[in-house]
């Protein structure tokens, strides 16, 4: 039968240098779609909830989404899973460009990396092809420069690779692709590094997937480009100022975490807005494959064009650090993308510093002629380069990540993390609904395992009071359903803005010979997050980790048009749990069955 998928996965095992063909599990991939999902139900499945993350026996799945590959509009991601050396939990990273899709038109559904080669190495994907192939000339290459080489040695090819930060084993180090798109969080680089594995590249000769009903998906693709270019934020504040149109928007509401939150306004945000950005900085739009909204940005930096920040790092190296310099954000996110590390994590660790030092716990010896003051441009550049190096003591430290950072200071309550994994660019006691999204996301503190910044502050699909507690649980649990479903169809997050779950049921139904209603698609969402709380419980998570920072329950806010308002996550969480159907943080043996998780 003809569907979006491709049948087949590759294991390679680098210890052995052995390369098997196995055959996709039709059954189990449609229960899971793909992605996010079939990537954290195989991984569960071999066992690496328990293992080492930094051993050979973890493993990494680098995985196409049901509908990666074929004419659905941003239908270039993929994922990457394993076992995160950052907090020892599910790791599944997003990334988008076009390496996805060509690992889909290589014929390959996923890639599943296991062992340790005992040298440096990098996989080379030619269609069916796959070959060993020695990486020691790119050692200690950033990420510009072994995608240009590697594609002077196979033409046409796509590049995935690990910067000096994966191969320090810096745990909040990213694996990027197509120079500056990157898998993230959760120190997946690393896990890369562990395996001496340097770079993955992908030439493909098929130009697009096929579909169960491929006039039933043209059909629907065609609606869906219609409604978001229609969409006020996919149609129009995404194409125009990029994610960065998010800065003065938060700002206003007094929910932009400043100076490390100590404060949720800033009063030279718009300094570093996605509008300044456009004005003085903005080359170009880029888009990813087969992406009609085009958010990302190509900025001028030191008279060359670069990938530009997001909103997340312009607010982390922004008022998170008291900086205004838009100069000096592109320019640390550009050292960010290079070193290849997680663009959240880094800056919001080196803001940790800043208050560190702040408060006399850092000391000047300590900063070796770079003091972390607030405000510093030369600080967020110098230490993003310093921590993607981990050569003197503080930046390697530093490359840890914000929570180890704090605890080595004795003060583990400055690190604004939930899991370990430092939290983005809303704050939660203006904002109540994303708080629940922070505590209970099971890779630990993110704002895209359940957006719901879209209905408190876009009023997508409803507007919603960002400071009450009412029904906010409920809410929470279905963008996070929703969420998992979008990540394991390998498609942009940003479709949502504009799609419900019926047209992805309709998509997913084309693409693959399904006949989900939205009500049954968001049941297999559920099942997706699910499965990633019971690899947590096998990991050895416990009830508490669903928590927020202190700060955030015990600290109102000091300033802004929010001053005062705390979290209720002490009111939510319960019910957030009520409604999920787990007791103590985990499903209970009920919800299991009714999932088929049993």
């Amino acid at each position: 039968m003809q569907t979006a998928y491709n049948g087949k996965i590759a294991r390679i095992n680098l210890s052995t240098g052995q390369i098997k063909v196995e055959e996709l599990n039709l059954e189990l991939a449609k229960k899971f779609i793909g992605g996010r999902g079939l990537g954290t139900k195989m991984l569960y499945d071999e066992g690496i909830a328990t293992v080492d993350p930094l051993s050979e026996d973890n493993k990494l799945i680098y995985i196409t989404g049901a509908m990666t590959g074929t004419k659905v509009p941003t239908s270039g991601r993929y994922m990457v899973v394993t076992k995160s050396p950052l907090n020892g939990m599910i790791a599944s990273s997003n990334s988008g460009g076009i390496w996805g899709a060509k690992l889909k038109y290589a014929g390959w559904d996923a890639i599943i990396v296991e062992g340790k080669a005992k040298t440096p190495v990098y996989i080379n994907i030619e269609d069916n092809k796959i070959l060993l192939m020695p990486a020691d000339e790119y050692v200690g290459m950033k990420s510009e420069e072994i995608d240009e080489e590697l594609k002077k040695v196979h033409e046409d090819c796509s590049v995935l690779n690990i910067g000096p930060a994966g191969e320090n084993l810096s745990l909040i180090a990213a694996i990027m692709n197509d120079k500056d798109r990157a898998a993230g969080r959760s120190g997946v680089g690393a896990v890369m590094g562990s395996k001496n594995l340097k770079a993955i590249t992908v030439t493909a000769t098929k130009k697009e997937m096929e579909a169960y009903d491929s006039e039933a998906l043209k059909e629907v693709s065609k609606k869906c480009f219609s409604l978001i270019k229609e969409n006020g934020v996919t149609g129009g504040g995404l194409p125009t100022f990029g994610t960065a149109v998010l800065v003065n928007i938060i700002n206003n509401t007094g929910s932009f975490p400043t100076k490390n939150w100590q404060q949720s306004y800033f009063e030279n945000a718009d300094n570093t807005s996605g509008e300044t950005l456009k004005s003085d900085y903005l080359v170009k739009q880029s888009y990813c494959h087969r992406c009609s909204i085009g958010c990302g940005r190509v900025v001028k930096m030191e008279g060359k064009a670069v990938g530009g920040p997001e909103y997340e790092p312009l607010w982390a190296y922004g008022g998170n650090c008291g900086i205004d310099d838009l100069n000096a954000i592109n320019t640390a996110n550009y050292w960010c993308n290079e070193y290849g590390l997680d663009a959240i994590s880094t800056p919001c660790t080196i803001a940790a510093a800043m208050e560190l030092y702040e408060k006399g716990y850092i000391t000047e010896e300590e900063c070796e002629g770079v003091p972390l003051n607030w405000g510093s441009s030369e600080a967020i550049v110098e230490w993003t380069k310093r921590m993607g190096e981990a050569e003197m003591p503080l930046g390697k430290l530093m490359a840890e990540g914000s929570y180890r950072l704090c605890e080595h200071y004795g003060h583990p309550e400055l690190s604004m993390s939930v899991k370990k994994l430092e939290i983005p660019a809303y704050d939660a006691r203006a904002i109540q609904g994303i708080g629940i999204t922070y505590a209970t996301s099971n890779r630990g503190g993110c704002h895209v395992r359940g957006y719901m910044i879209s209905p408190e502050i876009l009023g997508l699909p409803q507007q919603l009071d960002r400071t009450a507690v009412e029904g906010k649980a409920l809410w929470a649990k279905v963008l996070q359903d929703l969420t998992a479903v979008i990540d394991s169809m390998g498609l942009c997050l940003f479709t949502s803005f504009a799609l419900g779950a019926a047209e992805y049921a309709d998509l997913l139904n084309a693409g693959i010979g399904t006949s989900y209603t939205a009500e049954e698609l968001l049941e297999v969402g559920e099942r997706i997050y699910n499965i990633e709380r019971m690899f947590n419980k096998a990991a050895g998570m416990k009830p508490e980790d669903d928590s927020l920072p202190k700060r955030l329950t015990e600290e109102p806010i000091s300033n802004g048009p929010s001053q005062g308002q705390v979290s209720q996550i002490a009111i939510t969480l319960p019910e957030y749990y009520k409604v999920r159907g787990w007791e103590n943080g985990f499903p209970t043996q009920e919800t299991l069955e009714r999932l088929g998780l049993m």
